[in-house]
């Protein structure tokens, strides 16, 4: 087989035939010519058959390596006179415009790009930092889909940090077809009121659904430029806020230890992971000391079953009903929790805006809308109105949900005294339906919240306790009942 033959086999470029070829120096040179003998504009589709003139010099690329060995490509291209651009130097098949790179190892580093980072796509193709930039930049433009933007119905907005001192790319996926379509540099209001600026308003008011985080600058940029659509807080923020206040009192509780007992805060100090892993997700070490801490009780296991009660909440086996009122519960339990970090966190971070229209009155936290939004009430006051997303995921709440094993390990067996363990309790709740006078309805099973009696036959004996006369002994040995 020719040398010629053997490097058009390997190479695979469309439009050439091979030439020639030269080895010297590391490198594998090879000669090529256009098989096409119309010249065609490489901004345009104007094509035709008269040369402007020839460059004096041939035209090189850089291929795939083959091995050890790099590879270029030299050509000898003609020039074209379009109306449109002038005097231009003629495309080529297998390199884009104004590239020194064959589209094979362009679109191998911008593929890389989106698994790794820069310092091993140099390494691995040789190249430097700029160059996979600029690579980049030329891929995204070439293979850029102009229809991405249409047809959204229900889409997310999240931002994603790069390089350092704070700097933020915002991004938008879209939920139905499972792909980021748009993104751009920033996190503000500003920044998502680009998108809107180039899906226009008809594009725009086909979208039903936004779900985002708990900052207030995506909610503003979605109230002016999208106000049909509902904006839907995602479970991961929420939860992620309420850890944050769990993170909170954990330091403020091993700062106090370190002053009044250092040994115990030593011992105390590998704790933290413990309690903000999901308790199936332990090992056996850290399910030991979420024991102890249990059985230590304070601040601290108060403020970790708030969190698992409402991490619990997003399990999703309830009714927006149900999950609805469980929220509400879970709010007033926190605000009468004490935990100055709970208190926060329920009432005053939530309420980062206003609701339409009712300007100088504060609204519910967003979680509270879920994939729905808050309407009021003739009192002010706001009752959750929920709206069901096909892309969002049902939410709901069933207890903790925790598996048996992780349970028996980290909890045990419920207590036999008047306060069940809440976190192992499984039966039924029933509460006071609302307004005075009516009658009581039972909840789903399972549904328990942290801090009172939560079972039937825990809040019989603590009733049976507190109506129970006080019994004396006298010294003779006989029993009397007092007062």
């Amino acid at each position: 087989m020719r040398e010629t033959t053997l490097l058009n086999r390997l190479l695979d470029l469309p439009g050439i035939v091979v030439r020639g070829v030269s080895v010297s120096g590391g490198q594998v040179v090879v000669d090529v010519a256009l098989r096409r003998r119309r010249l065609h504009c490489p901004h345009c589709d104007y094509r035709t058959r008269w040369r402007y003139d020839t460059r004096p010099v041939p035209s090189v690329w850089r291929g795939l390596d083959l091995g050890a060995w790099r590879v270029l490509i030299r050509a000898g291209l003609r020039r074209l006179d379009c109306p449109t651009h002038g005097v231009v130097t003629e495309a080529v098949p297998f390199a884009r415009h104004r590239s020194g790179f064959t589209r094979d190892l362009e679109d191998v580093a911008a593929f890389l790009a989106t698994k790794t980072d820069k310092s091993t796509i140099g390494r691995f193709l040789r190249l430097d930092w700029d160059t996979i930039g600029r690579v980049c930049q030329r891929v995204a433009a070439d293979e850029l889909d102009c229809d991405r933007l249409d047809g959204l119905i229900n889409v997310g907005v999240d931002e994603v940090s790069w390089k350092k001192r704070h700097h933020y790319l915002t991004l938008v996926t879209d939920h139905g077809g499972k792909k980021i379509v748009w993104g751009k540099a920033g996190k503000d209001t500003a920044t998502l009121d680009a998108l809107f600026t180039e899906l226009g308003q008809a594009r725009a008011g086909q979208i039903e659904a936004v779900s985002m985080d708990m900052g207030p600058a995506f909610a503003k940029s979605v109230r002016t430029h999208a106000p049909q659509a509902t904006i839907a807080i995602d479970p991961f923020h929420a939860v992620q806020a309420v850890t944050d206040a769990l993170d909170t009192v954990r330091r403020a509780v091993w700062q106090q230890m370190r002053r009044t007992d250092p040994a115990a805060a030593h011992k105390f100090k590998g704790a933290r992971w413990a309690l903000l892993k999901r308790p199936d997700h332990l090992t056996d070490d850290q399910a030991g000391t979420l024991r102890r801490l249990r059985h230590r009780g304070g601040e601290l296991w108060r403020a970790y079953t708030l969190r698992e009660a409402f991490r619990a909440i997003f399990a999703g086996d309830l009714t927006i009903q149900d999950v609805a009122e469980l929220l509400d519960r879970w709010i007033s339990k926190a605000s009468r929790s004490r935990i100055e970090a709970f208190v926060k966190t329920a009432t005053t971070s939530w309420r980062t805006s206003l609701v339409p229209g009712r300007e100088g009155r504060t609204r519910r936290p967003p979680i509270m809308r879920g994939p729905g939004v808050n309407a009021p009430t003739r009192r002010g006051a706001t009752r959750l109105r929920m709206k069901s997303a096909p892309w969002a995921r049902p939410i709901g709440c069933s207890g903790l949900g925790l598996p048996a094993r992780a349970r028996s390990r980290l909890h045990g067996r419920t207590r036999a005294w008047g306060r069940c363990n809440p976190l192992a309790c499984r039966t039924r709740l029933r509460r006071p339906a609302a307004g005075r006078g009516r009658r009581c309805r039972p909840l789903p099973a399972r549904t328990v919240l942290p801090g009172r009696p939560h079972c039937a036959a825990a809040r019989s004996r603590v009733r049976t306790a507190r109506s129970a006369p006080r019994v004396t002994r006298r010294p003779s040995g006989r029993r009397s009942r007092g007062a």
